[in-house]
């Protein structure tokens, strides 16, 4: 099992290291590796205009989809931890996680057919493109987030808090957030990593003007390479800081809560 683990670390590092050398290399035909160096193919990444528009519409709709996961994934995450019966946590949990099960393009067919009627004509648009992003992403926002909930024991400190007189709405905003900020960091940034590398159903309902990135991406590779080589770096890079900032971030928060 170890040999097999070390094989597949090595296929992805490989894969890794090979697109770096072709984004800086200046020729990769017939060859095992790139001749040559430039910074050219940034250079045409950087000034091409479909790619810096898909660069901040996928800035947007992360920064968008973070949001919408604060708004709706706190108050639901808090909503399950403090059921009363055991059943319907359990039933509200396992509704938050279909997201997860269920196979995006299935999702996207479902945006189709919903937005793309005379009543509903949203398909394309750029906040269709978020609430997309926000099925998929939630699940995890809010797992996380129940997690902490119960690992800290949230409800003893709001029974204290409720038997020295303290209202809901104080409770939420000195208990209840606080706590939870650390914890709501975290999953941000992997919502943000999730959503800066999705593509399957941004592919099938995002419009001309809302393409994100990854979406963008695609036409790279009917071009020289070193420029898809490149284009594909950028994303990786976006994605591997959203996910070190998560990890460290996760790792603090244990720490934290260790000492």
């Amino acid at each position: 099992m170890l040999f097999i683990a070390i094989l597949y670390l090595i296929f992805l590092a490989a894969s890794i290291i090979l697109l770096l050398l072709g984004s800086f290399g200046e020729v990769w035909s017939n060859t095992l590796l790139p001749e040559g160096f430039t910074w050219r193919w940034y250079l045409e990444i950087a000034s091409d205009p479909s790619f810096v528009r898909a660069f901040v519409t996928s800035l947007q709709v992360v920064a968008a989809t973070c949001v919408l996961n604060v708004l709706i994934g706190l108050p639901l995450a808090y909503s399950i931890h403090s059921a009363a019966s055991r059943g319907v946590r359990f039933a509200a949990r396992l509704a938050a996680l279909m997201p997860v099960a269920a196979p995006e393009l299935v999702l996207a067919f479902g945006f189709i057919l919903v937005f793309s009627s005379d009543n509903l004509p949203w398909l394309g648009s750029f906040w269709l493109l978020a609430a997309a992003h926000l099925v998929l992403t939630l699940p995890y926002s809010v797992t996380t987030l129940l997690a902490d909930m119960e690992q800290m024991h949230l409800g003893d400190y709001e029974g204290v808090a409720s038997s020295l007189g303290a209202g809901f709405f104080q409770r939420i905003r000195d208990i209840v957030v606080p706590l939870l900020g650390a914890s709501l960091t975290s999953s941000l940034l992997t919502v943000a990593a999730l959503s800066i590398g999705e593509f399957q159903i941004s592919n099938l309902i995002s419009g001309f003007l809302s393409r994100t990135y990854p979406v963008t991406l695609l036409q790279a590779f009917y071009g020289a390479t070193g420029f898809a080589c490149a284009a594909k770096v950028v994303l990786l890079a976006l994605a591997a800081l959203a996910s070190i900032a998560s990890s460290l971030t996760a790792r603090a928060t244990t720490g934290g809560k260790a000492d």
